[in-house]
């Protein structure tokens, strides 16, 4: 087909542009690339019903609810009451985010979804694949549940290996795609990415607000994020 491009697949590139483009204005997100990469795998669009579990401040939420528009619902569950209140002041001008009070392993919504997705929440929870299985449950079939965590381990500042002690699971990337499949999930596709760096920059931004310790002009490459993109059976 050489360098010609059909209408459809000119219309499908405009799509995934538009879709990237609201991915990235997440705040100060530096693993903002794996979460539009698996966004636009998907074809997340206007309609679409979604959960972002662990919502925490609720940027994912609300960036999603940019994407699926007013005739789309995210509901944005956090255990923390506190981040339900965020969220919904946040949220307050796109009436198709809804923020609710709940722990992963509890997931009820009023709605069978399209897509369920967390990050960096597994690493806390006391049961990761009963969470999984809860979000599994969550989709309708055919539906999908992305989920994002580290693999702290592997994170380095100048060589030396990073640790989470506050984490129950600082691993748990590792074990990611095993567990979706263990969740009754099709494991459709999984990758890890990390990003780096040295200096002033995101990186070291982020890794600041994460330890409290400023890493000045180290080396950083940050934990990989595991993605992993599931299926709930038809």
């Amino acid at each position: 087909m050489g360098l010609l491009l059909s209408v459809a697949m000119c219309e499908a590139l405009v799509m995934a542009d538009d879709i990237l483009g609201d991915v990235r204005d997440l705040r100060d997100d530096v693993y903002r690339r794996p979460l539009a990469t698996a966004m636009t795998r998907l074809g997340v669009g206007p309609g679409w019903r979604c959960v972002d579990v662990g919502a925490g401040l609720g940027d994912v939420a609300i960036a999603l609810g940019e994407i699926v528009g007013r005739e789309g619902r995210i509901y944005a569950v956090d255990i923390d009451p506190a981040a339900r209140d965020l969220v919904a002041a946040a949220a307050a001008a796109h009436a198709q985010v809804l923020a609710l009070t709940q722990a992963v392993e509890d997931l009820t919504l009023p709605e069978a979804v399209d897509l369920a997705f967390c990050r960096f929440l597994l690493l806390h929870v006391h049961e990761p694949l009963a969470g999984l299985t809860a979000m599994a449950a969550a989709v309708r079939p055919g539906g999908w549940v992305v989920a994002q965590e580290p693999i702290t381990s592997a994170g380095r500042i100048d060589g030396v290996a990073m640790s989470m002690p506050d984490a129950r699971h600082p691993d748990i990337g590792a074990l990611l795609p095993g567990l979706v499949v263990s969740a009754g999930l099709e494991l459709v596709d999984a990758w890890a990415e990390a990003p780096a760096g040295c200096g002033p920059g995101p990186v070291a931004s982020y890794l600041e607000e994460l330890t409290e310790v400023d890493p000045a002009d180290a080396s950083i490459v940050l934990p990989p994020l595991v993605t992993v993109l599931a299926r709930r059976p038809d």
